[in-house]
């Protein structure tokens, strides 16, 4: 989850904290890309080395994630040393779409080299669209993705919101083929926007969808989410492709353009695939 392992128990960034500037700023991407990068602390919890930062540029300052080239584990299935130029290419990707579901992220050197660069995203972590209930007890609005049992032998479900942030937030995993799309990647923002983060087991060019968001599973899609992905599939032929083309492999472009290409024919929400799990575990 995006939280430094030094903060207090209900969520709130210390005392001293840098503190973000507007994301919609237009110094935003600058601030990212040139600022001094001061490293405060390092996320515990996460799988590679994360780690909290200040940055700071011209007066300006804000709060990121920093995630070096050098701390990532290496993967059986994705080739070392790509992840942080999959979670740049992810918000690429978001911008393109105009969906704006992915905090503002740059691949840049740092403390400890290249590596991904992104906004921090102030949240509570207890106000969430996705969780775990009793079973027979899933919420008015909120959609069931599947029945388990948790560690003590209690009947629960995986649930999430029929919201329309999330269901915007399916398409695009599909789309970028995320294969780690847990609940604590999904961060509902102070300001109410909704933000995914964790984007770097993206653009496999094997199926590798994994995500708690399968409540739509086989729904029609929406005719303004069509419009969407067309536009998408036209701007993998402009700019929007030779941007790809520097942070991702020729033949994971050519999957993305497939992905686009099915979800167009098919016009529904994708269903869970088979040889391959279709929801992370752990789901947080």
């Amino acid at each position: 989850m995006n939280t430094p392992d030094d903060v207090t128990p209900d969520g709130a960034v210390p005392e001293g904290a840098a503190q973000e500037i507007p994301e919609d700023s237009v110094d935003v991407l600058e601030l990212l890309r040139e600022g001094r990068l001061n490293v405060e602390g390092r996320l515990v919890q996460a799988s590679n080395a994360t780690f909290y930062c200040s940055i700071e540029l011209a007066g300006a300052t804000a709060a990121g994630v920093y995630k070096p080239v050098r701390g990532e584990r290496p993967l059986w299935d994705f080739p070392h040393g790509s992840l942080a130029r999959r979670e740049a290419a992810t918000y690429l990707l978001s911008v393109a779409s105009g969906w704006d579901l992915v905090p503002p992220t740059v691949l840049r050197d740092g403390p400890f080299g290249e590596g991904m660069v992104q906004l921090w995203i102030d949240h509570d972590p207890e106000d969430g669209l996705i969780d775990v209930v009793p079973r027979r007890q899933v919420p008015p609005g909120w959609l069931t993705v599947l029945d388990a049992y948790d560690g003590d032998g209690d009947e629960v479900s995986l649930v999430h919101a029929d919201d329309e942030r999330l269901r915007r937030l399916a398409v695009f995993d599909t789309v970028v083929n995320n294969a780690d799309r847990k609940g604590g990647h999904v961060l509902l923002g102070d300001d109410g926007r909704l933000r995914g983060v964790d984007h770097g087991l993206c653009f496999h060019e094997d199926d590798k969808l994994r995500t708690v968001l399968w409540g739509w599973a086989g729904q029609a899609l929406p005719d303004d989410y069509v419009e969407v992905l067309e536009r998408l599939d036209s701007d993998l032929d402009a700019r929007v492709g030779e941007a790809l083309a520097m942070l991702i492999e020729p033949a994971e472009i050519v999957a993305l353009r497939l992905r686009l290409t099915g979800l167009l024919a098919a016009r529904t929400f994708r269903e869970p695939g088979e040889g391959w799990p279709s929801v992370p575990w752990p789901v947080f």
